[in-house]
């Protein structure tokens, strides 16, 4: 093939069709627990965050409810994928050895958002929230009915592989994806290029901004118990009981929307049969049957 900026292009476009094809079917799992928050700088602030509204009776003025200030920010990372093409095989019209590649490229593009996503869910046991205690704790400070700080968890330890239960009906999911700029193709691929000149090598990548952090800790529950019947239920138990300032119950696992139960691959037979079977382990009928939906995520292995 003679290396003209023609037949460039057309492998540019070729490159690009490849990568994007292999985007577009590839699957994808993080927006079923992150809410997805458009950024519009480098630093977002969260200082909302742990302010659930409530109604209240009116009598006397309204009673303004002011967002409570936490020093919780997330900031916008770099993050790129390039793939360098020899010239060499470009005169020996031997590209067919790139085209897997890029089509990796594609695929590893479209999972950048869920390794992420889940990779800070599984850290969410040693990682400081908008409250400064970690995501999976047992004392998150929060006022009960008389105003006095109290102690609430959203974990019951362990020290196995860890698997979570999510409330995912509300506007705010557990984990917030901050999108500052979606991935873009580029190329560096023109004769005059440094890259070209000094290396004869063309270069092809992505590039995108954007970042992960921690929403309501009141919204999930992190467990690294063992995924049986008594801890599912201690789940279940402890997020129908959360509450929010000054006694409120949060009504969670209540709505139309069916719980997540998040698993890695080695939960995967233990959530199958917990939300499936129909007889529990003694033979009695499994009242949990169909209480959640399983997700099961090879980020968490």
């Amino acid at each position: 093939m003679l290396v003209t900026n023609k037949n460039l292009e057309s492998l540019r476009v070729g490159f690009k069709t490849l990568f994007q094809n292999a985007f577009d079917v590839a699957p994808s799992q993080y927006e079923r627990v992150a809410t997805v928050v458009p950024s519009t700088r480098g630093e977002e602030k969260y200082g909302w965050m742990g302010q659930i509204p409530m109604v209240r009776e009116w009598f006397g003025d309204r009673v303004v409810q002011n967002l409570m200030e936490h020093d919780y920010a997330i900031k916008n990372k770099d993050f790129e994928l390039t793939l360098g093409v020899n010239r060499n095989h470009i005169e020996d019209d031997s590209l067919g050895i790139y085209n897997p590649l890029f089509q990796e490229m594609g695929r590893a593009t479209k999972a950048h958002p869920d390794l992420l996503t889940f990779s800070l869910l599984k850290d969410g046991f040693s990682t400081a929230c908008y409250d400064g205690q970690y995501f999976f704790d047992t004392d998150h400070p929060v006022l009960d009915a008389d105003g006095k700080e109290t102690s609430v968890a959203n974990t019951d330890g362990g020290a196995g592989q860890p698997w979570f239960l999510l409330d995912v009906s509300r506007a705010l999911k557990p984990v917030i994806f901050q999108k500052r700029k979606d991935f873009e193709f580029v190329a560096r691929d023109q004769l005059t290029d440094e890259n070209v000149f000094s290396k004869k090598e063309f270069q092809y990548g992505v590039d995108a901004r954007n970042n992960v952090g921690l929403g309501l800790w009141q919204f999930a529950w992190g467990s690294k118990q063992a995924l049986t019947s008594a801890y599912y239920k201690a789940a279940r138990t402890g997020l129908m009981g959360m509450k929010g300032d000054y006694g409120r119950p949060l009504g969670l696992l209540s709505g139309g929307v069916k719980p997540l139960l998040v698993v890695g691959p080695s939960n995967e037979s233990a959530g199958l049969k917990l939300l499936n079977s129909e007889n529990a382990a003694g033979g009695e009928t499994n009242e949990w049957k169909g209480t959640a939906e399983l997700l099961v995520v090879p980020w968490l292995a």
